[in-house]
């Protein structure tokens, strides 16, 4: 007898107000449990770029001034109240969830200690995503300005710095959520439907670092199994020469491989017989690399100008034939079905923003539990994070860029988000164009994705609107399943399929009207339902489907046809039987 699995034994309880803080969060329909472990001293406290760490950082999460005002004012003499970064103004966990509106300008303050600065070292000032154009100052002075609400960016403002006492950070953000050109996704001032609430302003961690005034600015780690070689590329920033560079590949505390070179210049890390990353063996090597001279054995790696940790894992992701000369995927040189569900990443309390770290590994976490091996990020990007948990638990993405503008604001952005999350492992399809939403010049900009970073397959467009580029012919079929025609030239996928609903009370976002693609009264005929859309997919494999995305992880708002409940409270589906299911379909196609 199939029956709803509770995953808290308790109603969720709006968290108390901590003692001595100006923070709670706003009323809402929903909170997820992860709510009541929000910290307004240190929210979201855990290092927010994994695959590029150093020692020397500051968080500056936690409570800031806001105000909004008319889009002509200047900075407001007197602020609204406090709001607590970095969870969006709309959301609850903010504790203000208030509309802006494109009329308007969001206004942030604090002040921030700044740290001893030597030997000509410089002061990073760190954005994780603010949505969507964003005016810093520090101390007065403007440092910055930034367009576009997915991408990370960084700002040196050690030449703002005051010589001592504390030093102010001014943010000023304007989003015209739908009524503008951007990259906004499904955010729309008139949340109905597929349509969700408005994102306004910061909503990823903000943080200060130290580094030399030569220092690395990122790295790009190409794995090439085929030569059993890591390429590893160091970028340096304020060097108008090239700079000695090295690189150290690590087993756990086994040295593997390391080379030195030049920056601009990949340098090769031969990783014999080495462990290759997927879904099933999702190992990771750690990577250590510096500028100057390699240090020798007994050296202190951070003797080196600078240095960094980071990390990578060897795999190959490619569409080729098979033996009946039928266009599949492979993985690591073994054809692979991708099963995984549309992943949104909205949350009740915090919208963009997940509660906390263990929430937003907890989706991951879940989608490995019921048997996917793969999740399609739709047209949103989530903090990096989000992908070091993919890559440490062994989660194939394909990342979408989300929608709403056409031309340099897009491409710029597109190429941003690439150069951002390339290193993962975990990403094995980018994807530019969902359903015709903003979609044009598709064969040109599949090329030059293609082109810009061919170790990975492209999607020119899931769903619609299809222009024969790229490496995959993807239709979405609602329920479904179903597959699309063969191509001499391109992989089939079903990009999106499934979409069952059913409402759980208790659990929904609103009264209004709920919506699925199909909706069923209990979890038993909903669990009926998903069992016939799998019976009706495995034939395909063998008729040559490489992958199928069912909608979806979570309800989201008013849509109820999620895995589990917008809080993730409720999981409406038998685990261990989805797991089992979908294990058969990682058989032999044929």
């Amino acid at each position: 007898m199939l029956r709803l699995i509770f995953l808290v034994c308790v109603l969720i309880c709006v968290p108390a107000l901590a003692a001595g803080e100006q923070w709670k969060p706003a009323d809402s329909t929903l909170y997820t449990r992860w709510a009541n472990d929000v910290d307004p001293a240190a929210p979201l406290p855990e290092y927010p770029r994994p695959q590029l760490i150093r020692k020397g950082w500051t968080n500056l999460n936690g409570l800031w001034d806001y105000a909004i005002r008319p889009t002509g004012d200047e900075r407001p003499s007197e602020f609204d109240g406090k709001i607590l970064v970095p969870f969006a103004v709309e959301s609850a966990l903010s504790g203000v969830k208030k509309r802006v509106g494109g009329e308007n300008r969001l206004w942030y303050r604090r002040t921030f200690s700044a740290p001893e600065l030597t030997d000509g070292a410089r002061l990073l000032l760190h954005f994780g995503g603010v949505d969507w154009h964003a005016i810093v100052h520090v101390n007065g002075k403007q440092v910055g300005e930034h367009c576009g609400g997915y991408d990370a960016f960084t700002l040196d403002v050690t030449d703002a710095l005051e010589p001592e006492g504390p030093q102010e950070l001014v943010v000023s953000v304007w989003d015209p959520t739908d009524a503008g050109k951007q990259p906004r996704g499904k955010q729309v001032n008139n949340p109905r439907g597929i349509w969700y609430t408005p994102v306004t302003g910061i909503w990823q961690t903000v943080w200060l670092e130290v580094v030399p005034k030569t220092y690395i600015s990122s790295l790009t780690i190409t794995p090439v199994i085929d030569n059993e070689v890591a390429e590893v590329t160091v970028q340096v920033a304020d060097s108008a020469e090239q700079t000695k560079a090295w690189a150290k590949a690590f087993d756990g505390d086994t040295l593997v491989a390391e080379a030195a070179g030049d920056s601009g210049e990949p340098m090769r890390l031969k990783i014999e017989e080495a462990k290759l990353w997927s879904p099933d063996s999702p190992f990771l090597y750690d990577l250590k690399v510096g500028l100057g001279d390699p240090p020798t054995d007994g050296d202190d790696e951070t003797a080196s100008p600078d240095s960094v940790q980071s990390y990578f894992g060897m795999r190959k992701i490619e569409m080729k034939p098979d033996d009946a000369g039928v266009n599949r995927i492979w993985l690591n040189g073994q054809v692979i079905f991708q099963i995984g569900p549309l992943d949104q990443g909205w949350w009740p309390d915090g919208l963009y923003t997940a509660a906390t770290d263990k929430a937003l590994r907890y989706d991951v976490e879940m989608t490995r539990r019921l048997g996917f091996n793969m999740a399609r990020k739709h047209v949103k990007v989530e903090p990096r994070r989000w992908y070091y948990h993919c890559d440490k638990l062994g989660l194939l993405v394909w990342q979408d860029m989300p929608n709403g503008a056409k031309g340099d604001t897009f491409e710029q952005e597109w190429k941003n988000v690439i150069d951002m999350l390339r290193n993962h492992p975990s990403i094995v399809m980018w994807v530019p164009f969902n359903e015709g939403w903003g979609q044009y010049d598709t064969e040109r900009i599949a090329r030059w994705t293609k082109e810009y970073d061919p170790t990975r397959l492209v999607n020119e467009a899931s769903g619609w609107h299809h222009h024969g580029s790229g490496d995959v012919f993807d239709i979405h079929k609602y329920p479904g399943p179903a597959m699309p025609e063969l191509k001499d030239d391109r992989a089939a996928v079903l990009g999106e399929f499934g979409g069952l609903g059913l409402p759980v009370k208790g659990h929904l976002w609103w009264d209004k009207k709920n919506w699925g693609y199909r909706k069923f009264d209990d979890p038993e005929s909903l669990q009926a339902g998903y069992d016939d859309l799998i019976r009706q997919l495995r034939p395909m494999i063998g008729r040559g489907l490489t992958a199928a995305v069912y909608t979806q992880t979570s309800d989201v708002e008013g849509e109820v046809n999620g895995l589990m409940t917008y809080e993730r409270q409720v999981v409406k589906f038998d685990i261990e039987k989805m797991a089992e299911q979908h294990e058969s379909l990682h058989l032999p196609p044929h």
